[in-house]
């Protein structure tokens, strides 16, 4: 029989809550984007980045994800702040520009 000290089993079950917590902020990010995003960046409304449009995005994208991340939580242009849901996180707005981001890599 194989001994497990309490440090062992207690470090392996912190990593699991991690990458579950890690899975779990991505998929808030689909959510945030679905409920706040798609209206305008799905057909690309108002000079939007049309979602997943590689050549619509490149340009935002090489200015960094935190200057893509300010103009979400301040608004830009047509763009409200926080995609016009002031009750949004910053984490939440986060989690949906880097969906965004990922989907025009």
């Amino acid at each position: 029989m194989v001994m497990r000290s309490p440090l062992f089993v207690s470090s392996v079950l912190a990593v699991g809550l991690v990458l579950a917590a890690s899975h779990a902020h991505a998929a808030d990010g689909v959510t945030v984007y679905n409920q706040n995003c798609a209206m305008c960046h799905a057909p690309g409304l108002a000079n939007s980045p049309k979602f997943g449009d590689k050549a619509a995005w490149a340009p935002r994208i090489a200015t960094g994800k935190d200057a893509l991340l300010k103009s979400a939580l301040n608004g830009k242009g047509a763009m409200p702040a926080r995609g016009g849901n002031p009750k949004l996180s910053d984490d939440d707005v986060a989690a949906a520009v880097e969906y965004m981001v990922n989907a025009a890599k």
